[in-house]
Parts: structure tokens; sequence; C-alpha cells
């Protein structure tokens, strides 16, 4: 049976761990042809060889710091080069935040999360969008987060960059919307490289998280996460645009934080 998206090619951000690897590893199952973007060498040549060794298909890593724009758009040039055409675009690189509070924050960590977490996505969608407008498709997926939405505290920089990434979703979408390209977010509540990081430092915050979730878990990357964001980028989301996807196990319904809160939190 041909696999549901065979023939199409993607780039994923920060596809060495987590969740961008989750997402790789289940369009290449769909036989997507994948560029695994990612500024970890080792974690992103890892991903790509893995592609290619569970299931046969054709990935190549393409080192890439998404702050900076003349690696994104080279990574974007790649998959044209590879193979003449970019169809999905899944920007879910991150770097990480310190935790602390409004008052703590600096110049510097709040434009290097703009710079990762909203210039590098538009940079992208602004490099991939020619060759998807003139095919007349294309799937973008924006990864977001219910910590901006809810406004968790400690980490203002990563709250304010997903929350301002999804206002270029929704705008992207609505001037996009004519041309065959649909551009959506999804909000996971994950076991990703952050909340791993998160874990290591206040253990048991964490376990307290899972716990609060409706379901008593975070999702896994590849088998919660990944399903849905192959469903945003096949044929099915030809008339789904603009939208944010919680993929949170109902995380979203109560304001449940997907993750550990700052130390002494009410």
């Amino acid at each position: 049976m041909k696999a549901p998206l065979a023939g199409r090619v993607a780039l994923v951000t920060g596809a060495g761990d987590g969740v961008g690897r989750g997402v790789a590893m289940r369009l290449a199952a769909d036989g997507v042809k994948v560029v695994v973007a990612e500024i970890d060498e080792s974690s992103g040549r890892s991903a790509a060889r893995e592609i290619k060794e569970r299931f046969g298909g054709r990935a190549r890593f393409v080192r890439t710091d998404v702050s900076d724009r003349g690696e994104v758009e080279a990574a974007v040039a790649a998959a044209l080069d590879a193979w003449g055409r970019l169809d999905i675009l899944v920007n879910n690189a991150w770097g990480s935040a310190d935790v602390g509070g409004v008052e703590e924050k600096t110049d510097g960590q709040l434009s290097r999360a703009f710079d990762v977490g909203f210039h590098g996505p538009l940079w992208a969608m602004q490099a991939a969008f020619p060759s998807m407008r003139a095919r007349g498709w294309g799937r973008v997926v924006n990864m977001c987060s219910l910590s901006g939405i809810d406004a968790h505290r400690g980490t203002l920089e990563y709250n304010a960059a997903k929350e301002a990434l999804r206002t270029l979703t929704r705008t992207a979408a609505r001037e996009w919307a004519a041309t065959g390209v649909v551009v959506n977010a999804v909000c996971p509540a994950a076991h990703s490289a952050a909340f791993r990081r998160a874990a290591s430092v206040r253990p048991h915050t964490a376990r307290e998280a899972e716990a609060a979730n409706p379901m008593g878990r975070l999702g896994d990357p590849e088998d919660d996460v990944a399903p849905v964001v192959a469903f945003l980028a096949g044929e099915g989301c030809r008339y789904l645009t603009g939208n944010t996807l919680f993929v949170d196990g109902g995380a979203h319904i109560n304001g449940v934080a997907w993750g550990p809160e700052p130390e002494g939190a009410d």
C-alpha cells in the first residue's frame, strides 16, 4: 500500500530530539523525504540515519541555527536542491528559557527568544512559500505552546515568542488561504528536550506536572504528537487553516501547566 504522503518533501527544524525528532520519524514513516534541520550535529545526523534505517526513507541532515537567517534559507535551499520541492515545513526548533521573574529578564534573553522562536520560523516560511505557491500546495505547522496562552510564570521570553508565532500562523493562514498553502499551530504537552531539562533541575515539580495532566501523563513525541502533525501535513488538511490544535491530553481545558513551574510558585 502506498504511503499516505509518498513523494512529499518536508523540512523539520529542531528534528534531532524530542518533538521534532518524533515528527520527522512519523513523516518518514508516511513516505516523506525529510530535511533534518538541527543545530546539534550529533543528534541531527543520528536522526537522519535513523530515518534511513527504520523506514528505508530518504533524509538529509543540514546543520541549522534558526536564529541565523542565512542558515534557515540554506536549509530550505537544501530541500529544493536535493528533491526539487518543499511541501511541508514544521517549525519546531527552540533553545532554552532561563526561569525567572519578569523583572529579571534581560534584553539579550528576549532578543534570543524572538530570533529562535519567531524570526526563525518567519524566515523559513518566507523562503518556503514561493515553491509552495508555485505548486498550489503547501503545509506549514508551527509548534507553539500552552505556556504562552496561559502565561506560565518564569518563562516570559518563551511565552512571548510562542504567542508571536501563533499570531504569525494566523496572519499567514489568512493571507495565503487562496494559494493552497495552509498554516496551523500545534501546542503539545510532551516529553520534549525542554521538559527533560526542566525535570532534571526540578524532578518533583515535573512529576506533579505529569500527575496534573487530565490523562495523567505527558505525551510521547512520536506516538502522541506526531500523528496530529502528520494529519496537518496531509491531504485531509486542505480546508483547515489558521487553527491552534492542543495536543496535550486535555491540559488546556482548565489551564494545567505542561511543565514545571518556578520554585516557590503558589
